[in-house]
């Protein structure tokens, strides 16, 4: 997939918050001339950080951009399933979860060189299977 940006939790609601201090670079990122991806599991995880934050609408945000076309939602095979599997193995020291780890595979498999992440502790220590290093935006 060109011009794909396979996007983690965290920049997906700093976009949809407009309280948070990162939304505007993180909402514009995401307004650029990209394909905005997210694993089904991002979806899940936006929904609890929502919740948590006192933010329920992000859900419906992203849900509402899911069905206008704007966000494109992967789901997960089982080789992804497998792929975060091993990532959390192998980088149990971080440690990664299944969210992180499944955006990993997911980029991966669309063998894509970018992700869009506010973690950058646990992305920048990752060394993919297709190139040397994801290149991390914002």
């Amino acid at each position: 997939m060109r011009n794909t940006l396979v996007v983690d939790t965290g920049v997906m609601y700093a976009a949809l918050d407009r309280d948070d201090t990162r939304h505007g670079a993180c909402a514009a990122l995401l307004a650029s001339d990209v394909t905005v991806t997210v694993p089904a599991s991002v979806a899940v995880e936006l929904d609890w950080l929502g919740r948590r934050r006192g933010t329920p609408e992000a859900s419906a945000l992203l849900l509402t951009s899911m069905l206008e076309g704007s966000v494109l939602v992967v789901n997960l095979d089982r080789e992804d399933y497998e792929r975060s599997l091993y990532l959390m193995i192998q980088y149990s020291d971080l440690p990664l979860g299944l969210v992180d780890a499944s955006v990993i595979a997911v980029a991966e498999r669309l063998e894509q060189d970018t992700i869009a992440t506010l973690d950058r502790r646990h992305f920048s220590a990752i060394r993919p299977l297709h190139i040397d290093a994801f290149t991390l935006v914002p």
